[in-house]
């Protein structure tokens, strides 16, 4: 069995690999994702329709990036990169990448639609599929516009269409699918009506944990306060958790950057403070002193919440989507089964009610389940399972 799983590696080896993202304009759990995959193969170029090697340089500044003809615009548009929302579905087909025998995209929305040659295996691994044309279209509509004229959203509509038709057949390019959580895998099978596997992803990383431990991670307010990390966008509904910690007046921390964060900040009683993203170090000490961690989004998995856990933090989340497969009730966090500001808050009065039953070590080792460790090994069976060593076709330049 060992010599079959060297030969598997050593043939895996010998492939020429290319990594496709998004975008790599921000650091979140997608290019965590991304970072992981990287590790395992680490020649392999990344391809990504923009790149802001600012924002992540300390992950990926050594790495081979190739990026679309988007990088090309000057940059004050390409900081206002959603203006070419149309051009999304167009820029992923412009990569070259017949030189590959193995493509692996990480996607949320577009890396999807690249075009392979025939004999090069596509292997996708899917955050979601798209949420603001499938099952959230309604809401973004209603979210995101704010046009008075009616031809205007006749237009969006005509747009919002049109994507799901393009990303109905962009699913249906890759050879094979990944989906980072069960959630996500039936999601992928009602709106694509296709198969996947489940991987979940590497939102435990011993590294990471230790450096924070070894930070300064001190608070005058050490565990008085519930904690939220995430952007700051209307899916993710952190004004809901703003309105009911208004009407509890308990202490609540919101770290996160987005278009929502001056209207929270202008709602938010004196209760509950709004910062924007900060370091690795600092966002340690803030897991590691808060009461319990907030998750009020229908999310597809949720890595934040994995984090919060990681420090032995109780997780108190809305009773849907990737949330399911985390938390355990009584065991590792609580419920709520509304999104609601009241729902919320009843929530809230739960947990402290019985505050004083979670066992650290509990929830801590429930977090390594989700461990980077797992991710390789799993993502590595599964490419080797799909690429039998007879059919591996040896790199040319061998």
């Amino acid at each position: 069995m060992e010599a079959i799983e060297n030969e598997s590696k050593n043939a895996l080896k010998k492939l020429k690999i290319a990594i496709v993202h998004d975008f790599l304009v921000q650091y979140g759990g997608a290019e965590r994702v991304l970072e992981a995959i990287s590790e395992m193969f680490p020649e392999a170029p990344i391809y990504t329709l923009l790149y802001d090697k600012e924002k992540v340089i300390n992950s990926f500044g050594n790495k081979e990036i190739r990026t679309s003809y988007l990088q090309k615009f000057p940059k004050f548009l390409r900081k206002r990169y959603q203006w070419f929302l149309p051009l999304f579905m167009i820029v992923p087909e412009t990569f070259d990448l017949r030189d590959f025998d193995l493509v692996i995209s990480s996607t949320g929305a577009w890396s999807k639609g690249i075009i392979t040659r025939l004999n090069t295996v596509h292997i996708s691994y899917l955050h979601s599929p798209m949420r603001f044309v499938w099952d959230y279209s309604g809401k973004y509509f209603s979210e995101n516009t704010k046009h008075k004229f009616q031809i205007t959203k006749f237009f969006l509509r005509l747009l919002l269409s049109y994507m799901r038709m393009w990303d109905k057949l962009a699913s249906e390019r890759p050879n094979y699918l990944i989906a980072n959580s069960k959630y996500t895998q039936e999601r992928i099978q009602k709106y694509y009506r296709r198969d996947s596997v489940v991987i979940y992803p590497p939102a435990f990383d011993e590294s990471r944990i230790i450096n924070y431990r070894l930070s300064n991670s001190s608070r005058e307010n050490e565990g008085k306060y519930f904690l939220i990390v995430s952007r700051l966008s209307p899916y993710k509904k952190v004004d809901l958790a703003v309105e009911a910690f208004n009407k509890l007046g308990i202490p609540l921390v919101v770290i996160g950057e987005g278009k929502q964060k001056k209207y929270l900040k202008r709602i938010a009683k004196k209760n509950i403070k709004i910062i924007g993203w900060i370091d690795d170090e600092e966002l340690g000490g803030y897991y590691g002193n808060a009461r319990a961690f907030v998750f009020p989004a229908d999310d597809d998995f949720g890595m934040t919440m994995v984090e919060a856990m990681s420090h032995g933090v109780p997780i108190i989340a809305y009773k849907k989507g990737g949330a399911l497969e985390i938390v355990q009730e009584g065991k590792t966090g609580e419920f709520f089964s509304a999104q609601t500001p009241e729902v919320l808050a009843d929530g809230v009065r739960r947990f402290i009610a019985k505050e004083g039953s979670y066992k650290k070590e509990d929830i801590i080792n429930r977090a390594k389940e989700f461990s980077k460790e797992r991710f390789k090994r799993e993502l590595e069976e599964f490419i080797n399972s799909k690429l039998p060593i007879s059919n591996v076709k040896s790199n040319p330049n061998d």
